[in-house]
């Protein structure tokens, strides 16, 4: 998928993470910093607000239930859907395992993922008991549809895609991924962690059935998450958990329930996760995503240029990304890459990133990533390279 890359103008907006103040923190694909407003918004749910939801006969609870409510419409708005197609869920892997455990297979029991993975796209099948089959990788990363398609047959349930690497930060052709599934009849579900915060997305005009996106990677805070469910088949999908909440009458004999998506959403919210999401949200389309995306395409671009002149780092993935890009110092363990960049002051993530097949395939046992923000400038990178060089110095 070709990216559009518009010269950059930087967002200036760094002053609003306070917890980033002399830090490079080039780390928010694992976990996104948070705006002060966010923060604020939080403090002030809990400090001056605070009251539980959707039971309560008292006013600040009927005030905290719409704002609660207005969050789950603001999350569907993001992605181009409705209030009554979003179930909050605790992360997007909770959302993939809510898919997984509860979708009616319709005597269909296989599962399309590709190599490139996150684990919580992977388990959560395995556990559900559907057999996966695995689309490769073209040469520079990308998620190969053509062989998707070669692939795919009237076993298949689910396509299950990852909207945005986590890795190698490669855009799948969604709309082309859903083609694919719908004309054998599977459903396609995307993992849409890495990209809700950087991509513009409309569900619809992806043709995505199923869409999971995290808080904490947005701007927001941990433990929420969104769910958007086709409306048709949220309302055939039995519950997940039971408990509070999610039931019409209870009965030692019989339960009913609530319909979607109060069905999904046992036992008291997460609630003031839902209003830091909305403030996120907020905070994310006042700057614009398309504004966002611009800015770590060229971050991207940028980083890549320089590390390729250091002459001793492997760049890994395709040259157009989306806000990540993976690397490794050439005899150098990436832990010990971090380690070193953290003493200079550089936050970066080592490891497998969670997508132990992808490290498989890229015939590797760990990578080093650098990950962009809203907060992400030049400075960020001057200071990665001057790291690097550092490493480089001690290991020759």
């Amino acid at each position: 998928m070709n990216i559009q890359a518009p010269v950059r103008a930087e967002l200036n907006v760094r002053d609003q993470f306070p917890a980033i103040a002399g830090w490079h923190y080039l780390d928010s694909a694992v976990s996104a910093q948070k705006p002060q407003a966010v923060i604020d918004a939080i403090t002030r749910a809990y400090a001056k607000d605070y009251a539980s939801v959707h039971r309560g006969v008292y006013q600040r609870s009927a005030d905290m239930t719409l704002a609660y409510e207005a969050a789950r419409a603001r999350a569907a708005e993001l992605i181009g859907g409705r209030a009554e197609e979003v179930v909050f869920t605790r992360g997007a892997t909770e959302a993939i395992n809510l898919v997984a455990s509860v979708l009616p297979k319709g005597g269909r029991n296989r599962v399309l993922v590709s190599a490139l993975e996150h684990h919580s796209n992977i388990v959560p099948w395995q556990l559900a008991g559907y057999q996966i089959d695995v689309v490769p990788l073209t040469a520079n990363g990308q998620i190969d549809l053509d062989a998707a398609e070669r692939l795919i047959s009237d076993q298949h349930r689910v396509v299950s895609f990852a909207h945005v690497s986590n890795v190698l930060g490669s855009i799948v052709d969604a709309r082309r991924a859903a083609d694919i599934a719908h004309a054998t009849g599977a459903l396609l579900l995307l993992d849409g962690c890495q990209a809700a915060p950087r991509l513009p997305v409309d569900v619809a005009a992806l043709g995505a059935d199923f869409y999971a996106y995290s808080g904490h990677k947005l701007y927001g805070p941990t433990g929420i998450g969104v769910l958007w469910v086709r409306k048709a088949l949220l309302e055939v999908m039995p519950p997940y958990q039971g408990g509070g909440a999610m039931i019409d009458r209870v009965t030692f004999e019989r339960t009913t329930f609530m319909p979607p998506p109060q069905r999904f959403e046992a036992g008291t919210p997460h609630i003031v996760g839902g209003i830091g999401l909305a403030a996120a949200i907020d905070w994310v389309e006042g700057i614009g995503v398309e504004h966002l995306h611009a800015h770590e395409v060229a971050l991207v671009a940028e980083t890549r240029a320089r590390l390729r002149e250091l002459g001793f780092v492997a760049l890994y993935g395709p040259e157009e990304s989306a806000g990540i890009v993976s690397f490794n110092v050439e005899g150098v363990h990436p832990h010990d890459v971090g380690t070193i960049l953290d003493d200079a002051g550089v936050a970066i993530r080592a490891g497998h990133h969670c997508a132990q097949p992808l490290m498989d395939w890229l015939g590797v046992p760990a990578t080093a990533r650098a990950s962009f923000a809203a907060h992400s400038d030049s400075s960020d990178i001057d200071a990665l390279i001057e790291g690097l060089k550092k490493v480089k110095r001690i290991f020759g």
